[in-house]
């Protein structure tokens, strides 16, 4: 017995060692580098230029690329030791990191990136998995794991990474700081490893939008032009639904920031289910055999299928040569999916194809020039290290019908950090249309402060489950009183807009769409008492005070009216119902 009690304490005093020990490993990598780099390098900017020249417009910035960027006299290693055994060094480096080096910035070191950079997962057991920053008993998301890392500890002010399926994205999210997918093809990828030619895109990491826009513009070799602010903003509904937490934490901010920053009128809301639907017909057509007639299927659903389809079919043609002869031992999950045999026709192929065409179109569509898109990043928090979670249906299913909206449209996003819930990072993502880089990083510029404002209040609120409820009655009805409005039955649409305006009196929408439907029926003093209403709550609402002006040029007070116009001619210079009308009233009463 006392033998056996001896045994008993040896082994446990070998667990607890064991456990100190590698508490001690543990820590001693998060204290070096978090795991995030694979090789410590240094290429250094040029000399500046002699004054009067403007110095480089990068200069004092420090960055990393991740370890499918080739840099010359470096192996370029794609997240496994096989590839790296088996290639030779570089004999030059990526245009892109040499456009940020010669742009003032210095390069320190290739950060590690998951297997293939294949995954969207961030766990890699050949290299180690990159400890997460904001959570470090959760997984930092992939591919471009290191790179996210190493902006998140604050090693390098920005890092370079490839997105194929959500390779900037996913680590951006998981990690707490702003990750940017540019649009397909305005970044060169020469000097870079493939995962999926038609999907991949350089992208950037960065902890503040300042250093995320410098560089973004060195980048993208953009001629100035005039800073916009979006006409619209449309929040993806039936994405939000996919959330794992609750979805007015991110909407909610959103919601907020806007009003501040551009008045409650540019907030729309759409259904992408419906839309891709209607304008993605191919879809449809390439699922048809596939899906043995079943119709419930969603469009997001076949979107994400198409996605990860491309991907393999694409990287398999590319490097499943250099798989079939070094047969590289790879992660199980990773092995399966581009082992999986792939019965795709040529015709079927074509169509996948066509489906990124008509997704730009129909993106480009939607948003035209001065929209922007709004939808979680990732459906899912950061899982636990190790957690099967990953692998889960529902997981890649969320995942990936997120994901591939920007993946196939080829339009552009940015990730961006809106603090924690339940200790873990959330995120919103931004798109704007294809080629619209530079619109999306000024709009991002300009709400970015005001996100994390309203993120940390939103976070403190303790908003009752009732009070949400009451708020998306209201947006229902008025939805309702929207129709009754376009259908032209003025009093059914005030009556809807009276219901909702006793759900929420607080919203400056309703009482100016009320407005409107009074103006229909020449109750011209109701309109300009809740247009100043309306006013009231949202200074910025041009529509109140375009009902405003022309409910007072109806009663008379043509001063007051010609105020109006010509304050929403300052809210919004190119309206030109604001200017036609202030001219016209200046014209007759001057």
């Amino acid at each position: 017995m006392a033998s056996h009690a001896a045994n008993l304490w040896v082994l446990l005093g070998l667990g607890l060692a064991g456990i100190f020990l590698m508490t001690k490993r543990l820590k001693k990598t998060i204290k070096a580098d978090f795991g995030a780099f694979i090789q410590k390098l240094e290429l250094l900017p040029p000399p500046q230029p002699a004054p009067p020249k403007a110095p480089h417009p990068l200069t004092g910035l420090n960055f990393a690329v991740s370890d499918v960027f080739d840099i010359e006299g470096y192996v370029t290693g794609f997240g496994h030791p096989d590839w790296l055994k088996t290639h030779e060094p570089s004999t030059r480096t990526s245009p892109v990191v040499l456009a940020l080096v010669e742009g003032g910035a210095t390069c320190i070191g290739k950060t590690v990136v998951d297997e293939l950079a294949y995954s969207i997962h961030g766990e890699n057991k050949h290299y180690s998995t990159p400890t997460n920053p904001a959570a470090p008993a959760r997984i930092s998301g992939g591919s471009s794991s290191g790179a996210a890392v190493a902006v998140a500890a604050d090693f390098v002010d920005f890092s370079l990474g490839i997105d194929t399926l959500g390779g900037i994205r996913v680590p951006a999210a998981f990690c707490g700081v702003i990750g940017f997918r540019p649009s397909y093809g305005v970044i060169s990828n020469t000097g870079i490893i493939p995962v999926s030619s038609s999907l991949d895109t350089v992208g950037l990491f960065a902890k503040d939008p300042s250093t995320l826009r410098r560089v973004g513009l060195v980048l993208l070799q953009l001629p100035f032009s005039v800073q916009r602010n979006p006409k619209q903003i449309l929040l993806a509904d039936d994405c939000f639904e996919l959330l794992k937490i609750p979805k007015d934490r991110i909407s909610q901010v959103v919601t907020n920031s806007t009003e501040k920053h551009f008045g409650r009128q540019v907030l729309k809301h759409e259904n992408l289910e419906k839309y891709f639907s209607s304008k993605v017909p191919s879809l449809k057509e390439f699922y048809s055999q596939k899906i043995n007639g079943d119709s419930k299927i969603s469009s997001l659903t076949l979107l994400a299928n198409v996605a990860q389809i491309l991907q393999r079919y694409e990287f398999k043609r590319t490097h499943g040569e250099w798989i079939n002869s070094e047969k590289p031992v790879l992660d199980s999950a990773i092995s399966a999916q581009i082992n999986e045999t792939l019965d795709m026709t040529d015709k079927e192929i074509e169509i996948c194809k066509l489906v990124r065409t008509e997704m730009r179109l129909a993106v480009n569509n939607l948003l035209k020039d001065d929209g922007i898109l709004v939808i979680p990043t990732t459906a899912y928090p950061p899982p636990k290290l190790g957690s099967k979670e990953i692998f889960s249906d529902d997981y890649q299913n969320r995942s990936f019908s997120l994901l591939s909206i920007a993946s196939i449209s080829g339009c552009c996003q940015v990730t961006l950090p809106l603090g924690y819930h339940d200790k873990c990072p959330v995120s919103v993502s931004f798109i704007a249309r294809h080629g619209g880089d530079r619109f999306l990083l000024d709009t991002v510029q300009t709400v970015y402060s005001s996100l994390q404002e309203h993120a940390d209040t939103v976070a403190k609120s303790k908003l009752s489950p009732n009070a949400v409820k009451q708020e998306h009655s209201a947006e229902a009805v008025k939805e309702k009183g929207n129709q009754a409005y376009k259908d032209k039955q003025w009093q059914k649409a005030i009556g809807f807009y009276t219901e909702a305006i006793k759900l929420s009196d607080n919203n400056a929408t309703y009482y100016s769409n009320r407005a409107a439907a009074y103006l229909e029926l020449g109750s011209f003093l109701q309109a300009e008492t809740d247009c100043t209403k309306a006013i009231s709550l949202d200074k910025k609402n041009v529509k109140a005070y375009l009902r405003r002006g022309t409910a007072r040029e109806m009663l008379g007070y043509y001063k007051e009216a010609i105020e109006d116009f010509s304050y929403a001619l300052v809210l919004e210079p190119t309206n030109k119902r604001a200017a036609l009308s202030a001219d016209r009233l200046r014209k007759v009463f001057q």
